[in-house]
């Protein structure tokens, strides 16, 4: 077994200890800020904080709120906007969390301070020209099970991931769709468009996906022409299709996987097994799995993202990779995609070892990854498009087959 898998091998071992009775006290960390935070104005809230751990970076967003203030910085009035802002920068120093906010219309810096179990002042440290800094606002933290919607024991999520990682692993159930929601795969039997065309016109194989009939620009239809179709390891074997792209800045993009409750996967194996450790002790949930590098354009993926049922996530995983593309699109970056489901574990060819199995419908995690995204809200149209020289039957790296009907989803976020 490699390195990889005996990782993985020691968080179930990890996962399976944090029951009732295992204790650790965890290192100082900004762990303490991570949940959702609101404040509130005549019983209404009016701001509310996101904040997440990805990798060892805090994260997160801040809401917009409308406000006033008298000449002391008191509340006159207050209530959301719409929209938010991805927090950056983030810097804990004691008790105290620093980050910036911004959008096209500026940034705010802010200072977050915990004065209590659960409760913490949030102070705007700059505001434009002429106007007045209000006072700190109390912030709240809103239940574990209010803001993650997750309710049940430890044994009760432990027992839920054995019966994902047996539905993958032995076929006892579906497959390839999103937790918690109904999804559908396509077959390599899926009607093939020609070579070259916009495929909304086509059968889509999951309805709730909302496909713009508008045709693709000539000129991203050319770029999109040109990208490998699939990508390799280390060793130069092909392995999963390139089989979305997404049109929209670092920041969108990260927003948008955020609120469609996507995690970045871990990049340093040798901490995950404490991470998990930690997490579950905190009443956490650790879905931040590493992943292996592969590669396109000849680096490897310059994000991983996964999307699981809580502690499944070892074994039974929709992921994908993300790499920038060499090119961009009327002043936009692009990112070129490969998703696919990880639904159990077999051996791998190359090597006799064990490794992820997939689940082979392939085309069911780039229609979740879609449909994940569209609900977000953050997304302005989704096309589809099939490319010359489609993939439509072949195997990854690791010697497991995998089909397709050859589609790329193209996603343009707002």
């Amino acid at each position: 077994m490699n390195s990889y898998l005996q990782i993985q091998r020691s968080v179930i071992l990890v996962l399976l200890l944090a029951l009732p009775g295992f204790a650790l006290n965890p290192p100082d960390s900004g762990d303490a800020f991570v949940g959702t935070w609101q404040a509130q104005f005549q019983g209404a809230p009016f701001v509310t904080v996101n904040i997440s751990m990805q990798g060892n970076q805090l994260s997160g967003t801040i809401s917009r709120p409308s406000y006033q203030v008298d000449k002391d910085g008191e509340l006159t009035s207050a209530q959301p906007s719409n929209g938010s802002d991805p927090i950056s920068g983030a810097q804990v120093g004691g008790k105290t969390l620093r980050f910036s906010a911004g959008n096209d219309n500026g940034t705010t810096q802010y200072e977050m301070t915990l004065t209590g179990t659960d409760r913490a002042e949030l102070r705007v440290k700059s505001v434009p020209a002429g106007q007045t800094l209000p006072k700190p606002w109390t912030l709240e933290k809103a239940p574990l099970s209010q803001s993650t919607g997750q309710s049940r024991d430890i044994k009760t999520k432990l027992a839920t991931a054995a019966q994902v990682w047996l539905s993958g692993q032995f076929g006892t159930g579906a497959s390839s769709s999103a937790p918690g929601t109904a999804g559908s795969s396509p077959s390599s039997s899926s009607t093939a468009l020609p070579a070259g065309s916009s495929a909304a016109s086509a059968s889509a194989p999951a309805a709730a996906l909302k496909i713009s009939d508008a045709p693709l620009d000539a000129s991203l239809r050319k770029d999109i022409d040109g990208l490998p179709r699939r990508v390799h390891d280390q060793f130069n074997n092909l392995g999963d299709m390139v089989n979305f792209v997404i049109v929209g800045s670092k920041e969108q993009v990260q927003t948008a996987l955020e609120a469609a409750t996507w995690h970045v996967a871990d990049t340093d194996t040798r901490e995950s097994v404490l991470k998990a450790a930690l997490e579950t002790y905190q009443n956490k949930e650790y879905l931040s799995m590493p992943m292996s590098q592969l590669y396109l354009f000849d680096r490897v993926q310059d994000f991983g993202y996964e999307e699981a049922e809580p502690y499944a996530v070892v074994a039974s995983r929709h992921h994908f990779r993300l790499w920038q593309a060499p090119f961009t699109w009327n002043g936009q970056t692009v990112w070129v995609g490969a998703g696919t489901h990880d639904i159990g574990f077999e051996k791998d060819q190359r090597n006799g070892k064990v490794t992820h199995k997939i689940d082979p419908a392939v085309d069911g995690e780039r229609e979740n990854i879609g449909q994940t995204l569209q609900k977000s809200g953050k997304t302005k149209s989704l096309s589809y498009y099939l490319p010359p020289d489609p993939v439509q039957e072949t195997h990854n790296a690791t010697g497991g087959s995998y089909h397709s009907d050859g589609r790329l989803l193209i996603v343009f976020l707002q």
